[in-house]
């Protein structure tokens, strides 16, 4: 696909390459992701090496580096994205926003206290078949994640808290780095506190 792209488009500038990325390409790399999202690292890169080869189509930003390319473009790695994409999931589930009868079960965490009231609870695994699938892999970054964030009535509420929440973290730009599942909680609540009394 994207050979396709740079074949039928020399020139393009950032706002056309955006596009096309993301109705022909991106969507294919992310395709159920949830499902099969990748633990190991040669994995992660070689899926992110089709972003990156992507990207270098726009001609003014060919010589910069993927970091740079994904800031000036506005695009998120997509390992990001992929952890984005799994807490959805988890608001979705925890929010009965499936038929119980066909959605994955994340049991909670009722024995603590702290945290979210929505915390799951953890559970240890032999195989890493398991230990990276979707009800393990993203137990520890949902469950850091403040009540003002998960205790939310709309998925378009839960999804503006959650970027602004995690709008500092590395892994946006560089997919080397790890999601640390904390984001600016003061700066945070206070932009919560003006919003209600807008």
């Amino acid at each position: 696909m994207i050979g396709l792209i740079k074949r039928n488009f020399i020139h393009m500038d950032s706002r056309t390459f955006i596009m096309l990325y993301k109705v022909l390409v991106r969507p294919r790399v992310e395709y159920a992701n949830s499902i099969w999202s990748p633990y190991k690292i040669g994995d992660i890169e070689a899926i992110e090496n089709v972003q990156k080869r992507a990207t270098k189509l726009v001609i003014s930003l060919k010589k910069l580096p993927y970091k740079e390319r994904l800031l000036q473009l506005n695009l998120h790695t997509l390992k990001y994205r992929r952890l984005r994409g799994d807490v959805i999931e988890v608001y979705k589930i925890t929010h009965d926003m499936y038929d119980r009868s066909v959605a994955l079960e994340l049991p909670r965490n009722v024995s603590s206290t702290r945290g979210n009231k929505y915390k799951l609870r953890n559970h240890s695994f032999h195989y890493n078949f398991r230990k990276c699938s979707l009800a393990a892999r993203v137990v520890n970054v949902w469950n850091s994640l403040p009540d003002h964030i998960v205790d939310v009535n709309s998925l378009k509420q839960f999804e503006t808290r959650l970027d602004k929440f995690w709008r500092h973290q590395d892994v946006m730009f560089d997919w080397t780095v790890e999601i640390t599942g904390t984001g600016d909680r003061s700066e945070f609540k206070l932009e919560t506190i003006l919003e209600s009394t807008i």
